[in-house]
This record gives structure tokens, sequence and C-alpha cells, in this order.
């Protein structure tokens, strides 16, 4: 799932270390440049259209492990949509970003998720579901059930967001990892299993299939 080694010590011992890529997607203007220049350098900027893709890193040392974020920063422009896949191809995560004052955001938001559910099987990357600019409330067209319960349908993340104000940035991206790091406990837990379901299959005769 993410590169991983071990390094530094913790009162337990040996802290693992993961670096996960990140990309952000979403339609242009909806404030991923801002998102990831706040988390990354505590500040804000109205930032010109990517172009291509931009990369940020940050490095979070937490009590269970140490992890880095490589962050991609994808354009929105549809001119760059034929080749957004390798941007995000190999990320361990994504946040989908939509402008809650632009509800035509949000349906492109979930042709992005259509595009990724046919790259990635659902175990293979977790997916957050971002609601920003919540400084435009007045201007709003997209409620925040109405995100909440797409995200819900589809099993991702949620959470609404002001790269302006400040508004649950960090909070979007601790969520993220906290999920990334579970599935980590998950994965470390499960090899016995599988290797038992492997002697199962073949002790009772079954045929496998190559390639």
């Amino acid at each position: 799932m993410a590169e991983t080694v071990t390094s530094g010590t913790s009162p337990e011992g040996l802290r693992p270390s993961y670096t996960y890529k990140v990309v952000l997607l979403g339609s242009m203007s909806v404030g991923k440049s801002s998102l990831a220049y706040r988390y990354v350098r505590n500040d804000f900027r109205e930032l010109l259209p990517t172009v291509g893709c931009s990369f940020f890193t940050q490095i979070l040392q937490l009590d269970e492990a140490t992890v880095k974020f490589e962050i991609w920063d994808t354009a929105g422009q549809e001119k760059y949509q034929s080749v957004c896949h390798l941007y995000y191809r190999d990320a361990q995560a994504a946040l989908l970003v939509y402008d809650i004052a632009n509800k035509q955001t949000l349906s492109r938001a979930k042709l992005w998720l259509e595009e990724m559910e046919k790259r990635f099987l659902p175990d293979e990357i977790v997916i957050a579901l971002v609601g920003n600019k919540t400084d435009l409330a007045a201007e709003r067209e997209v409620t925040t059930e109405e995100g909440e319960e797409f995200a819900r349908t589809k099993g991702l993340l949620f959470m609404e967001t002001s790269a302006k104000s400040n508004h649950q940035v960090n909070d979007v991206f601790m969520a993220v990892v906290q999920e990334l790091l579970k599935r980590e406990k998950e994965k470390a837990s499960k090899p016995f299993l599988h290797g038992r379901s492997t002697v199962e299959l073949r002790a009772s005769g079954a045929r496998t299939r190559c390639c």
C-alpha cells in the first residue's frame, strides 16, 4: 500500500514510518491549490489555476507513526482530464474537492469518483469528499446534508472546509491519515488468516487459475 520504513523511536520502541501519495481532484477554482497551500504553509493565497500538477510534501510526527504526505495538486481544467490519471496512479488517498457555492462542481466531483472507481478497488485508496469554501456560506448551493449523504452512500470520508479561514483543513488531512493507519493495522493482522485460507483451499482440491 505505502512505502514503509522503520525509523525513530517511541516509548514502546521503534516507530514505523509511512509515505503516502495523496491527490487533490476537482473542478477548476474549487480551491484545491489553496487547500494544499494552507495545509503545508498555514497561509492562504488566491492562487492561479494549476497547470498540469503541483507538488507539496508534509511530514507528521504522530504518536503511532511518522507519516510523510506527498500531495499532488492536479489541474481542474477539462483539457488536462485525459492525463490526470497519470498523476493519481499509485495514490493511497484522494481528496475530491467541490465548491459549496457551485453545485456543478459537486457533479464534477462525482464524475471524478466514477473514474477512480474504474482504476482502484475500494480497499486500495482512501477517498474524502471535501466541500470547500465554507466562508461563502451566504452563497451556498450545496447543503451539508447533500454532501454527507453522497459520501455515506459511496463509503467516503466527508468534511467541509475553508482554505481562506482555515476551517477544518488540518482536520480533513488528519482524518485521511487516521484511516490510512487504521488500514495498515488491519493489513498487519491479516497475513496469518490469508495463509490459512490458502492451505484450506489447496487441501480441498480447489483448482486455481493463473494469469
